[in-house]
């Protein structure tokens, strides 16, 4: 199989197999994201009296059929392909000669895949923004369906204050809604047209037109100057598992209360068989095995991360091939975080407190006690303290 690159020398098979890696199938979810920018890229060639109005109908064609049978699973990408763009232009070739050949002017595997990523990124974002305010939603009918029953407010993992359902359930709200901000933050930095950069450094002595592949695609701006486009490479994706690691964080501690919650020991709250798991030894377990993922998967968030930053770090300028592994931390972040979020929600409405095991400790009010007397009598809130402080060792 002919690669966009060949030029006819032999290529080892385990350099295909490295170099490919799992990137050909990584690019399945952006087929049909290049499809789109390949039609804009056409057209605009077109426009510039570089593509036959002929040949610009062969290749929207074309490429609208092979997107079409790429959703419906009629093909897909082959290690042979080596890429996503390499597959859908040997494709394209095949079902409509020459013309095929004549897409790729004017631009490079380079900006084409970023071109794709960011169309893709802007709907994955849009997702991920949505998959938190399911959550929150949730929290939200939580705390109106049982939000008057009274919690323990915790510090030091001790009994502290009084608290509730409703508060204990919008405080997590209130930060996944300030997660979801920074996620759709991220639109900034995938606001820019990278298409037409080619490799990196433009296309000499060919008339493109860039500002209109940036209106056609959506984009805010056109990407300038060219050499930006590979340095800023890896901090959208950056950007974005980072809110999806602080998106993580707070699931992981809104698990690891329920988890405690759960046990028999407090017994707070219960779970329907449907979202819990048995045991292969101990007949009589039911297991949340579902909140201990969530929260052992905020490190899968936090590693996808550290990963994504360790693969840009200290690159030279211009087009590197270890861009090419950031597709697999962001994929996997993106994936575990909306898969998260998606149970989360669904696991939160089956949630039931347990008003009657919920125990709370006579001295969850000392300090409104002692509030009470500062007001009452004007002493300084220190003597208050201290006077409560005392009422409650006496009672020890």
């Amino acid at each position: 199989m002919t690669r966009l690159w060949d030029k006819g020398a032999p290529l080892d098979a385990r350099v295909l197999q490295y170099t490919a890696g799992e990137d050909y199938a990584l690019d399945e979810r952006l087929v049909r994201y290049d499809v789109r920018a390949s039609i804009a890229h056409a057209q605009m060639l077109h426009a510039q009296q570089l593509l036959s109005q002929h040949d610009l109908e062969l290749i929207v064609a074309g490429l609208t059929e092979l997107g079409a049978e790429h959703a419906a699973g009629r093909w897909q990408i082959e290690l042979a392909d080596e890429d996503g763009q390499t597959a859908l232009e040997r494709r394209l070739t095949e079902r409509i000669g020459a013309a095929g050949g004549r897409i790729h002017l004017g631009r490079s595997r380079n900006d084409q895949v970023l071109t794709a990523l960011r169309l893709y990124l802007r709907d994955a974002i849009d997702e991920l923004d949505a998959g938190t305010q399911r959550v929150v939603a949730a929290l939200e009918r939580l705390a109106i369906r049982e939000g008057s029953t009274a919690l323990p407010g915790y510090t030091h993992m001790q009994q502290a204050m009084p608290s509730s359902v409703a508060l204990w359930a919008r405080g997590f709200a209130a930060e996944l809604v300030d997660d979801a901000r920074g996620i759709k933050s991220v639109h900034r930095r995938i606001a820019k047209n990278p298409l037409g950069s080619a490799a990196g450094y433009g296309t000499p002595g060919l008339p493109l037109d860039r500002e209109a592949t940036t209106r056609a695609l959506g984009f805010e701006l056109t990407q300038q100057p060219v050499t930006s486009v590979q340095l800023s490479r890896g901090k959208a994706e950056a950007q974005l598992l980072f809110e999806l690691s602080l998106v993580m964080q707070d699931l992981g501690r809104l698990a690891a209360d329920l988890l405690l919650f759960y046990t028999q020991e407090f017994a707070f709250v219960e779970l329907p068989d449907a979202f819990t798991t048995g045991s292969s030894i101990m007949p009589q377990k039911r297991n949340p095995d579902v909140f201990e993922l969530v929260r052992a998967r905020g490190a899968s968030a936090l590693a996808c991360l550290t990963e994504a930053c360790s693969i840009c770090a200290k690159l030279p300028s211009g087009y590197q091939r270890d861009l090419q592994l950031l597709k697999f931390p962001l994929f996997r972040g993106i994936d575990v975080a909306a898969q998260t979020l998606d149970i989360v929600a669904s696991a939160l409405d089956a949630l039931r407190f347990r008003p009657d095991r919920i125990r709370l400790d006579p001295a969850l009010n000392a300090a409104q006690e002692a509030y009470a007397i500062v007001v009452t009598e004007g002493i300084p809130f220190r003597d208050a303290y201290r006077r409560i402080a005392a009422r409650y060792a006496r009672k020890d």
